[in-house]
């Protein structure tokens, strides 16, 4: 105990110095495959998934999180209401059977997301089929029933093939479903669309080679079918919604420097390119994702993949698009020795981050990973990096048009002070206010997150019940698109105990 208070008393005497900027991407994956991190078994009554769900998004909130990425299709099957593919056994226990009593995950999922002022990514796995190619409880419309020839099993698993054009554009039919049916702010894709090769096994797509391959080098056309779907999913997407972006998490090494000069100085067995036929960098210079969030689940002076190699040799690969870090926090649980047995590692990378990044960004794999940590990295991260509420950063290339200042007017009482304001939003879009205050004669910066004391969505009025701790409180109120691009100031209330 007496350590643990000494780790907080230094963290709150460093804190300052440690938190971020007021913009940042801070997110951490939710994965249900396996049911990982949510829900904790299958089957469990529909309350009871919402209590954990929400138990989950107060722990991120904790951490400073503005962004949940959760998995909503791990297996070519649905935590959602869907009429294409059949609901998910990870969430009720049985493959193509509803929660009881009967409810929309997504709906509440995003929802309280939202409530909680965080991004909701929806997280598809977008080509695996099953988990295990020997078990099949599928119903007739899960996509192995009633597409059996876009099926290879590999490795043990199944997977929809890549290279069969119909099958790419059903992948994309269904993500396009809950693109237009829910309140989304990003479609979000993990790590591999060919999958990980299994020892020196090849992957055995000779069929859709053969058919739609016209002799084309086999890599290159593996590439090509990924590339296509990248495209058309992002096209699809922006033409729907505009606003809803399109991110992926690869695997950390895109090449090494021993196969292109272009590469990383690293030694990965396998590569985004070489391996998984995904070329991240392509996407990125073509403008068809927003962000990419590599996974970076190594440590320094790794001997194969070092994050002080890889995180830098990224970022000089941002071709105008936001990258991201998807930080291994597992690593953590049950280490007794090496880099992750303290919080020295995690910590360091975050601050990087912070120091060298264009965009700030990152995520933790995986939420659940925080319940099993021996140490007191959560209370680390609250208290020295994450306490101050930060905002992600904007993407000027899907829009620049802040909203409308709001007008304020400020109501002091002895309870406190009651701040009211209105809002101009004549198109009725969804609007976040940020509450600022600067106490006495402090001069009006809206660089400062530390003077920010409420963000609300959608509601116009609040209470600062610590004003008449102060000689006097300036207040401005600023209005935040689902974008993140900030008005103006609203005009400023002052409110003084002279008075």
């Amino acid at each position: 105990m007496q350590k643990i208070i000494a780790i907080l008393f230094f963290l709150l005497l460093f804190s300052k110095e440690m938190q971020a900027q007021k913009r940042e991407l801070r997110a951490a994956w939710i994965a249900t495959v396996a049911n990982i991190d949510w829900p904790s078994k299958p089957g469990l009554p529909s309350v009871e998934q919402q209590e954990q769900f929400n138990h989950r998004l107060d722990e991120l909130k904790y951490l400073g999180c503005n962004a949940a990425i959760v998995q909503i299709r791990p297996c070519a099957d649905a935590i959602y209401k869907s009429s294409i593919e059949p609901w998910c056994y990870y969430l009720t226990g049985r493959q193509g059977e509803p929660p009881f009593p009967y409810y929309d995950p997504m709906l509440y999922m995003v929802e309280e997301t939202h409530k909680r002022n965080m991004e909701f990514h929806a997280w598809f796995n977008p080509f695996r089929a099953l988990m295990n190619s020997s078990m099949n409880n599928n119903p007739s419309n899960h996509v192995t029933r009633a597409h059996p020839e876009w099926i290879i099993s590999y490795g043990g698993k199944s997977y929809i093939d890549p290279g069969i054009p119909e099958a790419r554009e059903y992948v994309i039919k269904v993500i396009i479903d809950v693109v237009k049916r829910y309140d989304i702010d990003a479609v979000h894709l993990d790590d591999y669309f060919y999958p990980y090769k299994v020892g020196t096994t090849p992957f055995p797509d000779n069929k859709s080679y053969a058919q739609y391959g016209n002799g084309a080098d086999r890599e290159e056309w593996r590439r090509n079918n990924v590339n296509e779907f990248i495209y058309l999913l992002n096209k699809n997407i922006k033409a729907v919604k505009p606003y809803v972006k399109l991110g992926v998490s690869p695997f950390g090494i895109w090449r090494n420097a021993s196969k292109d000069p272009e590469g990383s100085a690293t030694r990965g067995g396998q590569t985004d390119y070489d391996d998984l036929y995904a070329d991240v960098l392509l996407w990125l210079r073509k403008g068809w994702v927003d962000y990419l969030m590599p996974q970076l689940y190594w440590e320094h002076h790794n001997h194969a993949a070092p994050f002080d190699v890889l995180m830098p040799w990224w970022e000089q690969h941002t071709y105008s698009r936001h990258i991201y870090y998807g930080l291994g926090v597992y690593r953590m649980v049950g280490a007794r020795s090496g880099a992750w047995a303290s919080c020295k590692e995690l910590l360091s990378q975050i601050r990087e981050i912070r120091q060298s990044t264009r965009t700030p960004g990152y995520a933790f794999y995986s939420a659940s990973s925080f319940d099993k940590i021996h140490l007191p990295i959560s209370d680390s991260l609250h208290f020295g990096y994450t306490r101050l509420p930060a905002f992600p950063p904007v993407m000027p290339w899907l829009d620049t048009t802040a909203p409308q200042s709001p007008i304020l007017k400020a109501v002091p009482s002895a309870q406190g002070t009651l701040l009211q304001w209105k809002a101009n939003n004549p198109n009725n879009k969804m609007l976040r206010y940020v509450v600022y205050r600067f106490i006495n004669d402090e001069p009006i910066n809206l660089d400062h997150n530390e003077k920010i004391i409420y963000v609300q969505t959608d509601k116009t009025e609040c209470v600062d019940v610590n004003s008449n701790r102060f000689r006097k409180c300036t207040y401005v109120v600023t209005a935040m698109d689902r974008l993140w691009n900030e008005s103006k100031a609203s005009n400023k209330q002052i409110v003084s105990q002279d008075q």
